[in-house]
Order: C-alpha cells, then structure tokens, then sequence
C-alpha cells in the first residue's frame, strides 16, 4: 500500500495568502528556513493503477500536476482517481471537488451521513455538482470495515472523532458522530496499517486504540499550543475549541505519541501557518526531532 501526501498544511496553505506571522513573512522574505505546503490531502493506492483521494483541497489541480500518476493519460479525458473520501464537510477538505467537475462520470464519492447532509443543505456542494459530472454516493460505516472495489488491496475502518461541524452545519457546536472521522488503511497484502486523522481534537479509546494498532499515524499538527492563536491575535479560539488537539502541554499530541510503541511511524499532518515547527530551525522543530515524531511535506511517501 502506497500513501501519498498531497498537502500538507491546515486551511489556508502555507504561506497563507493574507498572513504576515512570522513564519508566512519569513518564508517569502528567505528569513526562516521553511518549506511551502498546499492544504491538507492525501492519496492511497493497494497497487500502482488505482488511487483513493482523501479530501479534495482547494489546491488539487496542483496536486495533480505535481503527481504525475494521478494522469496516467491513457485516453483524451482521464485520471487515476477511483475514489474520493471526505473524512469532514470543512472547505479546506471539500472546494477541491469544485475543480474536478470535468470528470466523464458522476464522482464515486464516500462520506458519513452528517457529511452528506452538511454538502446538501447548508453548503450544497452535491447539489452543485449535479448540473456537472455529479456525485456517486457510498456512505461511510462508523462500525466494522469496508472496502472501495475500484481501490483493491486496501481495506478501510472508520472512527468517530470528537471535533467541531463546519460553521454552515446544522451539527454546529452540537457535534454528532460522523461529523469528523479519522480512518484506519490497512493493506489487504501485508496487514500493515496507517491511522490518518487530520482533525483531531478528543484522545477517546476507540481513536487511541487505533492508534495502537497501527504501523504509521499520520495525525493532526495544526497548533503547536492551546493558545497559539490567541496570543498571535489571529483568532479568540483555543485549538481544542477549533477541534485541533495541541502539540504541547499537558495531554497534548506529543504526550500521546509518546506513549505509542518504539516501532511506530510518527507523522504530524494538517500544519497551520502559524505553528514554529514550520520552521526547520525553531526549538519546537528540534524537539520533534529529538522525540522522532516527522513532519508531513508536500511529497512525502509512504509504504506500507
């Protein structure tokens, strides 16, 4: 199995096209050692044919264009793409669907039944994209494994995260299971596994022990602290309260992963512009290092 990191970064990109923080400024002044990242996507192949998208960022024609096997150019209008998962309904994670409305064939696309509901009435995505290629849709189970036959040789698992509905969601402070998933891929040839959760905001049992189980976690990094937003006066939000697990403190991110066992991949994904672990020669990126957890970069490979 085959993982992909499309995008990297949390909504916005990074740099952010309005933001002048210390890192976005220093990246394109030269004056922070700093690599760009486009929003948040991966992609998962059981074989080199077919591939799962997750999440369809703002920013997927270039990820297209920067992966060349996504266009295999086999006919005048094509892709690899079999399939696309949308673990949420937020915009960084779903506008991309908007640039794929090309397509020859109505989008096999798999969501929880939250997610539906939220991109047919208060942001009607679906309902958009039915005057053009439209949308094929498979629910997502909460319970049990499923698998997507376009895709073979990878099996998927959903869990439940606890985290905040996108502000046009009838859910909206009122979170439901099957607002925010995380997924469990599992390589039907090897059993190996990878635990994607970009949004993460709860540590509960059913997420923790997937975590367990897993060779490679590949989990949200938006914020460096709780309070990161606040103190920058980009926001009047806690990380937590956004629905982001912070990496540092008490019952943060690095605490859990530093509880995995010796053998597990370590990956944060999801990083918004503002975290110092952006910077290659901050502190906070040192001790990442030290504790030997990765930062996902636009490219990144992975196998399983």
């Amino acid at each position: 199995m085959r993982v992909r990191v499309l995008g990297s970064a949390a909504g916005g990109g990074f740099p952010q096209w309005n933001c002048n923080c210390r890192n976005c400024d220093g990246l394109r002044r030269g004056t922070v050692r700093a690599q760009a990242r486009t929003q948040s996507s991966i992609a998962v192949s059981g074989d080199a044919g077919a591939w799962i998208l997750f999440n369809a960022s703002p920013d997927v024609l270039r990820q297209v264009q920067d992966f060349p096997e996504l266009q295999p150019g086999r006919a005048l209008r094509d892709t690899a793409i079999a399939a696309i998962v949308l673990i949420d309904a937020q915009i960084d994670h779903t506008t991309g669907l908007y640039m794929l409305r090309e397509h020859r064939s109505r989008w096999p696309v798999w969501t929880t039944a939250q997610v539906r509901e939220d991109l047919n009435t208060g942001n009607p995505l679906f309902r958009v994209l039915g005057h053009y290629c439209g949308v094929d849709w498979h629910e997502v189970p909460l319970a049990g494994m499923f698998e997507i036959p376009a895709v073979p040789g990878v099996r998927l698992a959903a869990v439940p995260l606890t985290s905040n509905a996108p502000p046009y969601s009838p859910h909206r402070d009122r979170p439901q299971p099957g607002d925010n998933i995380g997924v469990s891929l599992i390589a039907a040839a090897t059993g190996r596994r990878l635990f994607y959760a970009p949004g993460l905001g709860v540590m509960e049992p059913e997420v923790w022990a997937a975590m367990e189980q897993a060779d490679c976690v590949l989990v949200d990094g938006t914020l460096w602290t709780d309070d990161e937003m606040i103190r920058l006066g980009a926001s009047a939000k806690t990380s937590r309260a956004m629905g982001h697990l912070p990496q540092s403190g008490e019952g943060g991110m690095l605490e859990w992963l530093a509880r995995l066992p010796s053998r597990t991949r370590k990956v944060l994904i999801h990083i918004n512009n503002t975290n110092p672990i952006l910077d290659e020669d901050s502190p906070e990126r040192a001790e990442l290092d030290a504790r030997g957890v990765e930062l996902a970069f636009d490219g990144m490979e992975i196998e399983l």
